[in-house]
């Protein structure tokens, strides 16, 4: 886990999943991921040798499915009411019912443990928004991404110092701050910013507190997380989304759900229902709701973002 905000920490552990978030527990959702995290700890059945593997039948014979969260504001995360919800449990829903499974439940972990948990038989899928990239495409399979987003930072009211970039950041020497395994952590690398200079905070709301009380000059992270993160602040602002450099090259991320290895048949079927929602409109109803709008839809697919 990433050390607690209140321990002024600099330095980062080494990370093969560079990810982009881990806020456990956003809306009072602490309690209930630790009741549902309890209820969900049981390991699923043991994958099968059948090529193209067999879940999708086991999961239609038992009638639910096991869905791995992050408790991300607003990919995957548990509600006040201790209700699962998120944009990628209530896409999950609608994909599983018309595969004929009718039940999902959460089993919560940390960012970090979700592709660890996966392939571990903890849950069947990760339904956290997850960034499709080339080094996780070597640990899972992909459906097409279900959503595509840019980054952003958290500053302070009226962007004192002109942060629009992680250039920026660089030229002006500011303080920065990221999640614990966000991608926000390379981009700033390749950028030139110095790894053991960069402060980890848990989640955005940390990355928030960091830049109101002066720890940080800036936070990164995805544009919709810093938007609603910092319409509630009176002394922060999020910026203009803009895409990362990669190579030199802006990079657009694209989030989707990941399944074992093993399991194309379950990944192709979700693939198949994932496109009809796409082009009946449906998706975005679905996403709409937790703040996506039309800019974050998209046409990438798991292949272009694996580098195939």
């Amino acid at each position: 886990m990433a050390p607690p905000l209140g321990n002024d920490v600099h330095t980062i552990r080494s990370e093969h999943r560079h990810t982009r978030r881990s806020l456990l527990g956003g809306l009072g959702g602490l309690a209930a991921l630790g009741v549902l995290g309890a209820a969900g700890c049981t390991r699923v059945a043991e994958a099968s040798g059948r090529p193209g593997g067999d879940l999708l039948e086991r999961l239609r014979a038992q009638g639910v499915v096991r869905l791995g969260i992050a408790g991300e504001i607003p990919f995957g995360y548990i509600d006040k009411d201790g209700h699962l919800t998120g944009e990628a449990p209530e896409l999950a829903k609608v994909i599983f019912r018309r595969l004929g499974v009718n039940r999902i439940q959460p089993v919560p972990t940390e960012f970090g443990s979700l592709i660890p948990g996966l392939n571990s038989q903890q849950f069947d899928v990760v339904a956290a928004g997850m960034y499709v990239n080339p080094e996780r495409c070597q640990q899972v399979i992909f459906a097409d991404p279900d959503y595509q987003m840019l980054d952003s930072f958290i500053v302070r009211k009226g962007n004192p110092l002109g942060l629009h970039s992680y250039k920026d950041v660089v030229a002006k020497k500011a303080k920065f701050a990221t999640g614990t395994g966000y991608a926000d952590i390379q981009y700033a690398v390749e950028a030139g910013y110095e790894r053991g200079d960069i402060l980890i905070v848990p989640d955005q709301v940390a990355g928030l507190n960091a830049v109101e009380t002066g720890r940080a000059d800036v936070f990164a992270g995805t544009a919709i997380t810093t938007r609603e993160v910092a319409k509630k602040s009176g002394r922060a602002e999020a910026t203009a989304p803009f895409a990362p450099l990669v190579k030199g090259k802006p990079h657009v991320d694209g989030g989707a759900f990941a399944f074992r290895p093993t399991e194309t048949r379950l990944r192709d079927a979700f693939n198949a229902e994932l496109h009809k929602l796409k082009r009946s409109g449906e998706l975005f109803r679905i996403l709409r709701p937790f703040g996506f709008t039309r800019a974050e839809m998209t046409d990438l697919t798991a292949k272009e973002l694996c580098g195939g």
